[in-house]
């Protein structure tokens, strides 16, 4: 697979992630704790795509390993809300967190091969 069709699947991947938050957020109760955790979650997990959209572009590597860390204040919100129950069943939750989960690998992945090859640059 090119270079380029991986950019364009992870691109997607967080487009839909976005989208799956934005639902979930839209699904919480109109209270006073899921309505604040809906706006934390609606923050924090559709800022990914865009981030990673800058990071294609990005100055340098640390500018590029900046903007990936994102993602896991997200994970963290979609935690508290299966442990509060906010979302019934909380199972509905689980491809999320998973999908998540495998979000935050890649992006890591991708964070220790950009420091890698900074450190062999300045070496």
């Amino acid at each position: 697979m090119s270079k380029d069709m991986r950019i364009f699947d992870l691109e997607e991947r967080l487009i839909d992630f976005a989208v799956r938050i934005i639902r979930t957020a839209e699904s919480l109760p109109k209270t006073r704790a899921g309505n604040h955790i809906a706006g934390q979650l609606i923050r924090c997990g559709t800022s990914p795509v865009p981030n990673y959209g800058e990071a294609q572009g990005a100055e340098s590597r640390s500018d590029f390993i900046h903007k990936m860390k994102v993602l896991r204040e997200a994970r963290i919100w979609l935690l508290m809300i299966v442990k509060a129950n906010l979302i019934k069943p909380t199972s509905k939750l689980e491809p999320l967190v998973g999908e998540n989960n495998a979000l935050i690998s890649i992006f890591v992945t991708s964070i220790k091969t950009a420091k890698q090859k900074e450190e062999k640059k300045t070496s």
